[in-house]
């Protein structure tokens, strides 16, 4: 994303330029002149001090500093180098030895070539009938299963699926039974895992327009259109909409970010992202208990975000924002639309109707979407952050693509899966997300309070048992902050700031509505769960400390989960009235069933953040009175 605003000019928060991506990585490569086959696993922006950026005056001097983290393909490990791209010079560079980068997806595909090439592999091909040339080989993160032949190795588990043609469904015919391990650095395929008798499916299972012979036509075209221009504006990274004030932010590990994010010109949060997603199976099998990815620890989920279409993927006056990283060499690359920016109507915001008077109030809603897809191997996800007229944050995490699949003998799918067609099985799986939400309500200077709702018992005070009430706990430290939803009490959790209180004298809030916690079903003692300890807890508070960015983790692949949380809490620091990080999280529990296949529809997910006293009334009495005039009888325009 160009952080060069036409009013703005370059802000301490500015997404970083194509210049100082390119600038910041010959920067590394001349201290690093004797690594051989030198690549760049991330470039990204060294956010400055939060003081700093709230001092910052247009026209302020600013230093850019940028964290670049490099490696050899001919050495383990990663160097990770400060580098201040104003001044032009590395401020300070560490070699972690016991690391191990993420997986570019430029390197996806030299792991397929790597695959095919191996004899064993070709045999297991030619042994089932196939044709290697219509082969397709999906490289998946390999974890940390202790398995002597990969130590010391960067390594990729493979899963295997055919074509029919070009334009084919590969995902509709599994391989089953045919996995190879392989060394991302050297391109040796360690192992060739070749067992069973499952037959590939062939059947069709295309969705692609190419394949379609019927295509419905009593559907009439749905037109977005607002005559009189769009509400928003953007100044550089600066958004504006309504009462809501807020940058946007890129970078290939997260994607897109959210900072410095206001209401009514007051601060609620100061910077938002998911942090991190993970992707449990839960077959036991050899084959398939290692698919348990990190998507953005192992992937960088800014490194796979579509290029968005005009008119398919957002509908309406659109403003669209590209999206500026870095690839494996270091060069600056632009993914073009990467994030979508426009408003939606979203029915009624308020009504009344005065039966005395005969007076109609009707107000209509309508929310400001930010907006971007990703793409990883077999999935789509699609991020939505929502702005709304009363103060309401919504995120929205919407999954869709194609089910990960395997084969199975037909009518066999076995006690992990469902059989979505003939001879091919979608297994179950979730899809868990942590939001990192560094809060700021009305200040750095917050608490968080935990709410629940219970009854009272019946008695003298409560003769008729009609009596409950919400019940309030103000959580002290960060061990007493790893809590776990609660339907049975609709708990949720409140962040009030220290010192602003509302025209009732009651502490301004925001609340963390959980609508989407998920449970997790693999087990703390797996190797799988010692990397996931953050899945265990449906919320967790810390204090802010800068280096405490990933819940997994700094560096998840193939890491032991040892860095981030439970880590993260172990001194148990206090977070009253303090700078506090809320991370919460939420995700999806799938069960696939037919209708996920062959291409699933959107599946939803995610949570929301309300104002709880923050506004001294609703805060949208001011909209306007007013009736569509674009809108008429369902036939008149026919």
């Amino acid at each position: 994303m160009d952080g060069q605003g036409t009013l703005t000019g370059l802000h301490p928060l500015s997404p970083l330029t194509g210049d100082e991506i390119e600038t910041a990585s010959a920067l590394v490569s001349e201290t690093l002149a004797g690594h051989e086959r030198l690549r760049f696993e991330t470039i990204e922006l060294a956010e400055p001090e939060k003081g700093s950026v709230r001092s910052y005056q247009l026209g302020d001097p600013i230093e850019r500093r940028v964290w670049v983290n490099a490696y050899s393909k001919d050495r383990p490990g990663v160097v990770r180098s400060l580098v201040s791209v104003t001044e032009k010079t590395v401020v300070d560079s560490q070699y972690l030895a016991g690391v191990t980068p993420m997986i570019a997806p430029e390197e996806f595909m030299e792991v397929e070539i790597a695959v095919k090439a191996d004899p064993r592999f070709q045999a297991a091909i030619e042994r089932r009938g196939l044709d290697l040339e219509f082969v397709t080989v999906d490289p998946w993160s390999g974890g940390n299963f202790g398995i002597a032949e990969e130590e010391g190795r960067r390594v990729s588990y493979t899963h295997s699926w055919i074509r029919n043609s070009e334009l084919d469904n590969q995902y509709a015919h599994p391989i089953e039974g045919l996995n190879a391990t392989v060394d991302i650095d050297t391109g040796e395929v360690i192992a060739v895992r070749d067992v069973g008798e499952v037959p590939v499916p062939r059947g069709d299972g295309n969705f692609d327009r190419e394949f379609q012979t019927e295509v419905r036509q009593d559907l009439r075209p749905i037109n977005v259109i607002q005559p009189e221009g769009v509400s928003f504006r953007m100044d550089g990274n600066l958004l504006t909409w309504a009462d809501w004030e807020l940058r946007i932010g890129f970078n290939a590990r997260e994607g897109m970010t959210l900072h410095d994010i206001r209401f009514k010109g007051r601060p609620v949060m100061y910077r938002a992202s998911i942090a991190e997603m993970m992707v449990p199976y839960g077959a036991p099998d050899e084959a398939h208990a290692r698919k348990n990815v990190f998507d953005i620890g192992e992937y960088g989920i800014g490194r796979v975000v579509n290029s968005l279409e005009l008119g398919c993927d957002c509908l309406g006056a659109i403003q669209y924002l590209d999206g500026v990283l870095s690839d494996v060499e270091g060069k600056a690359a632009t993914i073009k639309n990467a994030i979508c920016l426009h408003e939606e109507d979203m029915g009624v915001l308020w009504k009344h109707f005065d039966f005395r008077t005969e007076r109609m109030e009707t107000r209509r809603a309508r929310r400001m979407v930010i907006s971007t897809i990703a793409t990883v191997g077999n999935y789509e996800y699609g991020y939505y952050w929502y702005l709304h007229l009363d103060g309401e944050i919504e995120f929205e995490m919407k999954a869709t693509g194609i089910i990960n699949t395997i084969g199975c003998v037909p009518g066999q799918a076995g006690p992990y899966g469902t059989e979505v067609a003939p001879g091919v099985c979608g297994q179950i799986h979730q899809h868990t997300f942590c939001a990192r939400l560094d809060m700021a309500v009305d200040g750095d200077e917050n608490s968080v309070v935990e709410c629940n709702t219970k009854s009272d018992p019946v008695g003298p005070e409560n003769p008729w048992g009609n009596a409950y009430r919400q019940y309030e706990t103000v959580l002290g430290t960060e061990k007493d902050a790893a809590r776990k939803a609660d339907l049975s009490t609709h708990r949720y959790w409140k962040f009030i700031s220290k010192d602003r209180t509302n025209h009732v004298g009651g502490k301004t809030a925001y609340k963390l509505m959980p609508t989407s916690t998920v449970t997790p079903f693999i087990r703390p003692e797996g190797p799988s769960g010692k990397r996931a300890g953050y899945t265990y807890q449906d919320l967790w508070v810390t204090a802010f400390d800068a280096a405490e960015r990933f819940p997994a983790g700094e560096f998840v692949n193939q890491g032991d989960g040892s860095d981030g949380f439970p880590h993260f809490i172990a001194d148990d620091k206090p977070i009253v009235d303090a700078d506090i990080v809320a991370w919460h999280v939420f995700g999806l529990h799938h069960m696939p069933r037919p209708e996920d296949y062959p291409v699933q529809p959107c599946i939803s997910c995610g949570f929301k953040l309300m104002p709880v006293g923050f506004l001294d009334d609703s805060g949208c009495r001011d909209l306007p009175w007013e009736k569509n005039a674009a809108s008429c009888n369902a036939h008149a325009a026919e």
